[in-house]
């Protein structure tokens, strides 16, 4: 076969082999014969062989189209397929995994109603979530990855980012601390706690401690928890301080019985996104997620 082939020609390839007729196979392809009959000497000149001969009134495989006969249906059926395959607008009729990346608390918030709607719209797919480790572009361009919810601060230009909400910081103690108990907490007061951090490294600094330095100040860290649940245990139990999102964290803290404040410091709003590859943008599937996903920020 010429390399240049058009594999468009297996189609009529197949058509012909099943048919035996000319005739036949422009009707099943909607051609008029004088097409079909290019069709066939193409190829032919393709194959380098007659492909169908005359044999009295019919026209009947060559060895060579017999040998091939069940190779062309295979790959025709298959392509078939994969172009059925192609763009279900239809959630029902979703067969697939949808991978999210996003740090716990949002998970604990909206993981359920996502959930929710996975089951009741496309209960042929299900939902993986994954830590933060898995953002930014490679897992996003590579398909391992649909969806990036969180703090989206990056700015590349190979990433599609669209604004979810936005919210603020506030602290969080145990029922009955002290500090619950102040009116007005002074910046002092707070700096001097004992405050608990969440961070995946380990880390004793955030951005936090980055206003603090900007007016001369430090407050006491205690230790680090890696992940928003963990800390919220730890801090039921013992005088801690910890720093949550005030709407993502609401239903988390109200749950525990824990209390919150507002940080005596004016901090920038903490904006929520979700980034996604531009190749997802005409895919119904992932358009889909994607508006479950406003909708279950919508509801929360």
């Amino acid at each position: 076969m010429d390399r240049g082939a058009d594999l468009n020609l297996l189609v009529a390839l197949d058509a012909l082999l099943e048919e035996e007729s000319v005739t036949l196979a422009a009707e099943r392809l909607g051609l008029s014969g004088p097409a079909m009959s290019r069709t066939l000497g193409r190829i032919r000149r393709q194959f380098g062989d007659p492909v169908l001969v005359r044999a009295g009134r019919r026209m009947v495989p060559t060895p060579r189209a017999l040998a091939i006969r069940a190779e062309v249906r295979r790959v025709v059926e298959e392509a078939r397929a994969v172009f059925a395959s192609v763009a279900p607008d239809d959630p029902s009729t979703f067969q697939r995994q949808f991978t999210i990346v996003a740090f716990d608390a949002l998970v604990m918030v909206f993981g359920s109603e996502l959930l929710r709607r996975v089951a009741c719209e496309a209960p042929g797919s299900k939902l993986r979530f994954l830590p933060e480790e898995r953002s930014g572009v490679p897992p996003l361009r590579d398909g391992s990855v649909d969806l990036e919810i969180g703090v989206i601060d990056r700015g590349e230009p190979e990433v599609r980012v669209e604004p979810l909400f936005e919210d603020r910081m506030v602290a969080v103690v145990r029922p009955g601390h002290p500090m619950a108990r102040e009116n007005k907490l002074t910046l002092r007061q707070f700096t001097d706690a004992g405050h608990l951090l969440i961070s995946r490294r380990g880390r004793f600094y955030g951005p936090l401690d980055e206003a603090l330095a900007d007016r001369g100040l430090r407050r006491r860290v205690v230790g680090s928890a890696p992940a928003l649940a963990a800390s919220l245990f730890m801090i039921m139990e013992s005088d801690a301080v910890g720093l949550v999102l005030e709407r993502v964290a609401a239903r988390a803290v109200d749950a525990l019985g824990l209390r919150t404040f507002p940080v005596p410091l004016e901090l920038p709003p903490v904006r929520i996104g979700m980034a996604w590859h531009p190749r997802h943008d005409a895919d119904p599937g992932h358009a889909w997620l994607r508006q479950v996903v406003r909708d279950a920020v919508a509801a929360a």
